[in-house]
């Protein structure tokens, strides 16, 4: 893998937010002002896919992440007020989190992705217009044979997510095991599997949740392969966790397709749409341009 150059990263990240559209970005972007803002746009999306289908008679197939996680509340109020029927949505979960053995997590454990789910995705909707339990399929080890069974079943409509530092979507990371470094094609048509998670991953998950206590972090993790996530009609990615993933937005935008970022391969999607908040797609390096960083 061919690192990314200095000097082109440091001039896309110089800059200013609001002149991002005039360098020609890559891959199409939205900027909103606030994680409330983005919450509901992401709602939204899943909603109107839904309400499409339901009134074509037909499923609506989607990819959902555990995270960000600003939109459930609003997804919720959105499916309850308007009476939406989720009787007829597939749900794919992207990933999960696994323990040091590759097991499942503890019930209580924060990074429980399934526990997490029920409470803030599943538990909030009206039971009469809940996604039925046999349309939820879970991705754990035993499991995952059959989950990609389903996602080939039938088009997926939308896959939803967020990214990560180094621009991974769902558990995609850049892998830097330097004895299996993968070509492009190799990340493109990646598929279902389980692995050790990064530990700029591991440390990235810790500082942002658990108070740096790297030690409670699950270091393997089970997701669905690029192949999968980018099979869906529409891609749609948000984040609005500021700092830590502000430098893997500038390189979607800017950098070709590199296995360094994952999600570069956006560009090559036909239906994709990279959602920040303003702080996310804000850069540091772009509010000091006296700093000299080479």
């Amino acid at each position: 893998m061919e690192p990314i150059n200095k000097k082109d990263l440091y001039r896309w990240c110089s800059i200013p937010v609001d002149e991002l559209a005039k360098h020609s970005p890559k891959v199409p972007f939205a900027v909103v002002e606030t994680r409330e803002e983005m919450g509901y746009a992401m709602a939204s999306e899943l909603v109107e896919e839904v309400k499409k289908n339901n009134s074509r008679g037909r499923q609506t197939r989607a990819i959902i992440p555990c995270g960000p996680m600003c939109w459930y509340a609003p997804f919720a109020r959105i499916v309850n007020s308007e009476r939406v029927s989720l009787k007829n949505l597939v749900v794919l979960h992207m990933d999960e989190c696994l323990d040091w053995q590759g097991g499942l997590l503890p019930k209580g454990h924060p990074f429980n992705f399934r526990t997490t789910m029920e409470r803030v995705f599943y538990n909030p909707v009206d039971k009469e217009l809940g996604v039925p339990e046999e349309s939820r399929f879970w991705l754990t080890p035993q499991t995952m044979e059959r989950v990609k069974e389903e996602v080939w079943k039938a088009p997926v409509d939308i896959t939803l997510g967020g990214w990560g530092q180094d621009g991974h979507i769902a558990y995609n990371q850049a892998r830097r095991d330097p004895y299996s470094l993968l070509t492009i094609e190799e990340l493109e048509n990646s598929s279902v599997r389980i692995q050790y998670n990064n530990w700029d991953t591991v440390l990235a998950l810790a500082q942002r949740a658990l108070g740096a206590a790297f030690q409670f972090v699950p270091p393997m993790s089970i997701t669905l392969g690029v192949k999968e996530c980018l099979s869906a009609r529409k891609v749609r990615i948000y984040s609005d966790t500021g700092a830590w993933k502000q430098t893997a937005f500038r390189v979607a935008l800017f950098c070709p397709v590199t296995t360094e970022y994952p999600m570069t391969l956006l560009q090559k999607h036909p239906d994709a749409l990279v959602t920040a908040t303003r702080e996310t797609a804000a850069h540091e390096i772009s509010l000091h341009p006296e700093w000299e960083l080479f």
